[in-house]
């Protein structure tokens, strides 16, 4: 079977379910997001402008190189664009948390990394995608449109994003009682979504299996290796390096899946690499999580290895 010819079928209906699902999980982190979130990129700019350099330069860089050295279609290897520009997944503040990572720091770049990929998103994978040699011919057929990608990602990302900050400006104590509901619900929503996307065209994914695994696996661990060593280069703590890790290396995969059924027709290469990147992602930065925060406990006592308290947003906590 030619991935780049089949197409994974969804209703209007359903398309329209994961837009919501994924306009709840952007409502959550905003409902989590407060204006000293902002204002920590502005008094300690450093990690920031490390992890943006990472997510928007080198990440994509790199995934463009892995598309030309591994064993892809060009489908696949616009799926792995695709996945490259999208913004951090929310999920990355919880693996940050379990970790011993700086939370607020992970908190502060998802917020302002979000409102940077409404714009940034499109152009990433309308200029990689169409220096590629062989993804660019896909673009060419489906004659991608950036502004109209953008417009559908403000609509999603952007205005639940707007609302949700206003909520927390507003009633603070209602946005407190829903935001783990609303956080939770999303996120638990979008891996049901996805691992029934998965499912229910199950003959194509079975087609393209093992190159998916091994090539899902490679990214991933990739992306998450650029967050801790660009954090290194930077110059940057142990519990900023975690939050960079994480920060880098969990991308909203759901993000892309919706836009592969949007803009792409649900391109088979595209979708199967967008959705199963969703699921192993979670997995492998839940057990590197879970790894990392048991070495920190056992060798200083504490999770995030501070044993006198929290440390702040910039602590230098080696």
């Amino acid at each position: 079977m030619n991935v780049d010819q089949v197409t994974v079928h969804f209703t209007p209906g359903t398309l329209m379910i994961l837009n919501i699902v994924l306009a709840l999980i952007m409502l959550g982190i905003a409902l989590d997001t407060s204006p000293k979130d902002f204002r920590v990129v502005l008094t300690h700019p450093k990690p920031f402008v490390v992890a943006i350099l990472a997510q928007l330069l080198v990440l994509p860089a790199v995934t463009f190189g892995l598309t030309l050295i591994l064993p892809v279609t060009p489908s696949m290897a616009l799926g792995m664009i695709l996945v490259a520009c999208c913004p951090p997944g929310n999920i990355s503040q919880v693996l940050t948390h379990r970790s011993g990572g700086n939370v607020a720091l992970s908190v502060s770049m998802t917020a302002v990394g979000n409102l940077l990929y409404i714009v940034a998103m499109p152009l990433s994978i309308a200029f990689w995608g169409s220096i590629h040699p062989t993804a660019r011919l896909l673009l060419h057929d489906v004659a991608l449109n950036p502004w109209q990608m953008l417009l559908e990602i403000l609509l999603i990302v952007g205005v639940p994003f707007v609302i949700g900050l206003l909520l927390r400006a507003r009633l603070p104590r209602l946005a407190a009682r829903v935001q783990p509901v609303v956080r939770w619900f999303g996120l638990l929503a979008l891996v049901g979504f996805i691992v029934g996307a998965l499912a229910g065209n199950w003959a194509v994914f079975l087609s393209v299996i093992g190159a998916v695994l091994l090539v899902v696996a490679i990214h991933d661990a990739v992306s998450l290796a650029i967050g801790y060593s660009t954090a290194v280069l930077g110059g940057l703590a142990t519990r900023e390096r975690k939050a960079m890790t994480f920060e880098v290396g969990i991308r909203n995969a759901g993000l892309g899946l919706g836009l592969v059924f949007t803009f792409f027709g649900g391109l088979g290469g595209m979708a199967v690499v967008a959705g199963w990147w969703g699921v192993w992602d979670i997995v492998a930065g839940l057990a590197l999580a879970t790894l990392w925060g048991m070495h920190t406990k056992r060798r200083t006592g504490s999770i995030s290895g501070n044993a006198s308290g929290p440390a702040t947003p910039a602590a230098q906590t080696r």
